[in-house]
């Protein structure tokens, strides 16, 4: 019973708080909707640790305690999210230590970490997003396990990218910046902020920015999305669907800079579930 109660409420979490990916989880199989739903309800409680207000000391502290916990063969009854994703680990061939991975770049964002270059920015994305699509291969199951795993990766990267883009300014507001310094040179921008909280770079040189980045995103994407031949039906539509939303926000993104970077670019409820149903129309072929 503390099980099924366990995944009930990790569901719950991702239909709430990941409502991107709550799309795509809801096309798989029970058993594999219930341990990805764990997956990334355990993600989550990371994320949220990052970007928790507070003193920095205190969000490294619970960082640690989460890696802690990921260790631990046996949870306590109480953290169901612990008690679902380590019977799903039973279950799936999960790799758990790829949170740690996940735990490194959140405390990367405690920390303030900028990056110089993109091949720095290219580790923070493989960390924070890269890890979290090596975990959800392991539900998924491949054909090549081998050749899939650094396809799961890429397009995990895919979506970080999008992620900062779409974030630009609201990460701003709370003193972080992602996008690589070499970048912000290459095209004259500071993403320095008025009184406010406007960029005050112009803004045709901040479109450019955001869509050379985006640019970026795209060749990633085209990368990742070669993965889906290795997957079964479900956990391919799955996985269209999550990259199909991503890929729809970053061309809106591409298509809009100025705007992008003025407010936080989103999708309808409507629209993400087009996506999700195209995908699932798509895997039946």
């Amino acid at each position: 019973m503390s099980v099924a109660l366990a995944y009930r409420r990790c569901e719950r979490i991702v239909r709430v708080q990941a409502r991107n990916f709550s799309y795509g989880i809801r096309l798989l199989p029970a058993p594999k909707r219930r341990a990805l739903s764990a997956v990334y309800a355990f993600a989550r409680r990371i994320d949220d640790i990052g970007d928790a207000d507070g003193p920095a000391a205190e969000r490294l502290a619970r960082l640690s305690e989460a890696r802690a916990a990921i260790r631990a063969a046996h949870p306590g009854q109480e953290d169901l999210v612990l008690v679902a994703l380590l019977d799903a680990a039973r279950r799936f061939p999960i790799p758990l230590r790829a949170f740690e991975e996940l735990i490194d770049g959140c405390a990367a964002d405690v920390r303030g970490t900028t990056y110089e270059g993109f091949d720095d920015l290219l580790t923070y994305c493989r960390c924070v997003a890269g890890s979290v699509g090596r975990l959800s291969l392991g539900v998924f199951g491949a054909e090549d396990q081998e050749a899939a795993t650094p396809l799961a990766d890429a397009l995990g990267v895919a979506l970080q990218i999008t992620n900062i883009l779409r974030d630009v300014r609201e990460d701003r507001l709370a003193g972080r910046v992602y996008l690589p310094a070499e970048d912000l040179e290459r095209f004259g921008c500071t993403l320095a902020l008025d009184s406010s909280g406007a960029f005050t770079d112009p803004p045709h040189r901040l479109a450019a920015l955001i869509r050379f980045e985006a640019g970026r995103a795209r060749d990633w994407y085209h990368r990742g999305m070669r993965l889906l031949p290795l997957l079964d039906r479900r956990s391919a539509a799955c996985t269209a669907a999550m990259a199909g939303i991503y890929r729809t926000l970053l061309e809106r993104i591409a298509a809009h800079p100025t705007q992008a970077v003025a407010s936080r670019s989103s999708l309808p409820a409507w629209e993400k579930a087009m996506v999700a149903a195209r995908a699932l129309a798509g895997a039946g072929r």
